[in-house]
């Protein structure tokens, strides 16, 4: 079988002919992104569990943020994630109502909303995230450590890539 290069029949987001998209390093990163992603995402909802029954799978992503960096508007953890106001203030009114979360006027900024993880939401947290790199240090205990480096790193080109 082959692939139509004129772009008969392809969508808006289609290749350019010589753009190099089909060449097989580009299909074999497609391929090993798709799995990563759908184990990410199932991995996230366990997570997600054990940091709390009740919670989300897509409000641990806030957790880790707050976890990693503090102390932050809601506004500024709303554009992380990519959701509007509505949806990350209903995503914030259930961390705080399972006690993960604390929310206080930003005295810089009344309108604004500052939001902490509890200490319940900090330890709770820590223990998932502590399992979580024990279970990679596990499933990667036969790399090189450099190995290691050298995928975090490329991991993090490519997430910059994709701010963009």
């Amino acid at each position: 079988m082959h692939e139509d290069t004129n772009g008969g029949g392809r969508g808006a987001g289609s290749a350019v002919p010589g753009s190099g998209v089909n060449q097989p390093e580009f299909l074999a990163l497609e391929r090993e992104l798709t799995v990563l992603l759908r184990r990410a995402r199932a991995n996230q909802g366990e997570m997600a569990r054990e940091v709390h029954p009740d919670l989300e799978s897509s409000a641990y992503g806030l957790l880790v943020r707050l976890d990693e960096y503090g102390r932050q508007r809601a506004t500024e953890l709303a554009a992380y994630i990519g959701v509007g106001k509505a949806t990350m203030s209903r995503q914030l009114r259930a961390l705080e109502n399972l006690g993960l979360v604390t929310r206080a006027p930003d005295p810089a900024d009344g309108r604004a909303w500052l939001v902490e993880l509890t200490e319940e939401g900090r330890s709770r947290v820590g223990r998932v995230r502590d399992a979580r790199r024990a279970r990679y240090a596990g499933r990667l205990a036969d790399w090189d450590p450099r190995e290691v480096s050298e995928l975090a790193r490329l991991l993090h080109q490519l997430n910059l890539g994709m701010e963009r």
